[in-house]
């Protein structure tokens, strides 16, 4: 069983600079050419050899823009289903490991990591669901994602929370509720839900199966307010006609997650369903969330953010 693991210029210099320090994507070249990507590492705990990176996922993964595909949701909550839209949006990004932020420039204790950031839009009657999850993992494939964090918006408050990596999982969390409140722990490493979503883009061969311990989606324990601890899972993978399913089930959780990709390069995610319990006690039924690829483009999104770049909307159909 395998276990995943741009200052201060004056003058007419300062547009000049901060347009490159301040750019989501990452495209740095070495003197030969190839990308300046496999940084030496300064790691807060040991970590894996680091997996070779081919050459068709350099050129698409390190070419200056991110990966954003959107997709028609079918939200489970409060026992029905709901519409809506989900986005993830995928770049590469230089990342320091110790204070676990993205760097602003070149430093030779940078991570080179895959992000996802997965967002969710959706409504529950009269007020509105915001769902966005930020996962930061090792693009070399050697070790747990280095960070992953949730922030939930609706009209009764927002919550927050996030584990970072470090000598063991040190997760904080923020919310509203009085049972949960503010909360701060450390618990053992273990296979991160959040993880598995950046880990098929990048090798997908290598995707834990098996009876497993997975710590589940933050998105998921926020919505179930369910303990934030490893769960007991099984994981499969299968294909067929061109698509591989990666399942995730968890018995006591009763809940089961599908996620769908390409079988080949890019591994591009096209659909998933996670079925679970949905409602509140006696009147909790199983019902299936589900998303479907609607449009994906790639394009440096962190560029377009005049009036003039709307319409770039409508090529994702949002």
């Amino acid at each position: 069983m395998k276990k995943i693991y741009s200052r201060c210029f004056t003058g007419l210099l300062l547009p000049f600079f901060l347009l490159l320090l301040l750019s989501c994507g990452e495209k740095t070249k070495a003197p030969d050419g190839e990308m300046a990507m496999d940084h030496t590492t300064e790691e807060t705990t040991p970590v894996n050899p680091k997996k070779p990176l081919s050459n068709e996922f350099k050129a698409y993964w390190y070419a200056g823009d991110a990966e954003i595909t959107s997709y028609k949701l079918e939200q489970a909550r409060y026992g029905e289903i709901h519409d809506g839209h989900a986005v993830l949006i995928y770049v590469t990004e230089p990342f320091l490991p110790n204070v676990q932020v993205k760097a602003d420039g070149n430093n030779p204790k940078n991570v080179s990591v895959l992000k996802l950031n997965a967002t969710k839009k959706f409504l529950t009657g009269i007020y509105p669901y915001s769902i966005m999850g930020s996962t930061f993992y090792p693009v070399h494939d050697n070790q747990h994602a280095i960070k992953t964090s949730l922030s939930v918006q609706e009209w009764c408050g927002h919550v927050y929370s996030q584990i970072n990596n470090r000598d063991q999982f040190e997760f904080t969390s923020h919310s509203y509720f009085e049972g949960e409140a503010d909360q701060s722990f450390s618990l053992d490493k273990q296979i991160l839900e959040n993880e598995i979503w950046t880990k098929i883009r990048i090798h997908p061969e290598d995707l834990p199966i098996g009876n497993l311990t997975v710590i589940p989606s933050l998105e998921y324990l926020r919505l179930a307010h369910k303990e934030l601890k490893a769960y007991e899972a099984t994981a499969s993978v299968s294909s067929e006609n061109g698509t591989t399913t990666y399942t995730l089930s968890y018995p006591k959780l009763e809940r089961i997650l599908r996620i769908n990709f390409t079988s080949d390069f890019p591994y591009s995610i096209e659909s998933w369903s996670e079925e679970s319990k949905s409602g509140f006690g006696a009147n909790a039924k199983t019902l299936t969330t589900k998303a479907t690829k609607m449009k994906s483009i790639k394009t440096a999104y962190w560029g377009q953010h005049d009036n003039d770049d709307l319409m770039l909307r409508d090529s994702l159909g949002l």
